[in-house]
């Protein structure tokens, strides 16, 4: 299976009716062994972005997307919970502002990816452009069905010039939705996340739903491939991502730097 863990090989259809998002099947156990698996796996993430970190020649984009409540927050917090604060940059993409919409689409996102030694995680991203936007038709499809090009040619550039660009779905139920928003509004200390616009998303949930399977059908390439995770269950959408992240980093053959210095010799006093 290894890094072809829920991989969407370039020239998939993709229908997402046909993934199942309770699936666990590739875990290595049950809840509590896979549970126990993640932190060896945090563990190796940490030491290859260290050594991502102290090469700085290469760099790595991962970007998650998903509907509301599938997770991308505690993926992060729980997946990259080890890593050097240094080297990792997160970048949330809200809805653009003046400024933003005053420009082309991928000005704002170009501007947040990840520099020579970085990991760079997109909490959404330039996929909203063709989600959303398309969703509540704030162009005509005649100018944002052009972006998927776009999209797969900035990816291309990216790529060209040294990222290792990873793209992850998590691929959540309508009923695990419903269950996650009742728990947010009966949480104190959750209610703060409920958004009435999440209502209105959970709505055009089939649009949706829709529009991500164009998406990761037309964008899914060699050079930037998607990962559809099944996210229903926490404890495997948090194995399934690490699992994911650190065979991509082993498959770029990291190695230590020689020092910059001859160091043959040197004794310390």
């Amino acid at each position: 299976m290894g890094h072809y863990l829920h991989r969407i090989e370039p020239g998939t259809t993709v229908d997402l009716a046909e993934i199942d998002p309770t699936d666990t099947s590739a875990a290595p156990g049950g809840k509590d062994v896979t549970r126990d698996a993640l932190a060896p796996l945090t563990d190796r993430l940490a030491e290859l972005q260290d050594m991502l970190w102290a090469r700085s020649s290469e760099r790595v984009l991962v970007v998650l997307q998903g509907i509301d409540t599938s997770g991308k927050g505690g993926a992060i917090e729980h997946v990259f919970g080890n890593v050097n604060p240094v080297g990792l940059r997160v970048t949330s993409f809200k809805a653009p502002a003046k400024t933003e919409l005053a420009r082309d689409y991928l000005w704002r996102v170009h501007a947040n990816v990840p520099a020579d030694g970085e990991i760079g995680v997109f909490d959404r991203s330039h996929y909203e452009d063709v989600l959303a936007v398309r969703v509540h038709k704030l162009l005509p499809e005649a100018r944002w069905r052009k972006r998927f090009d776009h999209i797969n040619a900035f990816e291309k550039l990216l790529s060209d010039e040294g990222t290792t660009v990873v793209k992850v779905f998590l691929h959540l139920s309508k009923d695990e939705q419903k269950k996650r928003l009742e728990a947010r509004l009966a949480e104190p200390a959750k209610r703060w996340k409920f958004q009435l616009g999440d209502l209105d998303a959970r709505a055009e949930w089939d649009d949706y739903q829709a529009a991500f399977a164009e998406a990761i059908t037309r964008t899914s390439t060699e050079h930037a491939p998607w990962y559809v995770i099944p996210a229903d269950k926490k404890w495997y959408r948090n194995w399934a991502l690490a699992m994911i992240l650190v065979e991509v980093l082993e498959a770029m053959d990291l190695t230590w730097p020689d020092p910059e210095d001859d160091l043959s010799g040197i004794v310390v006093n």
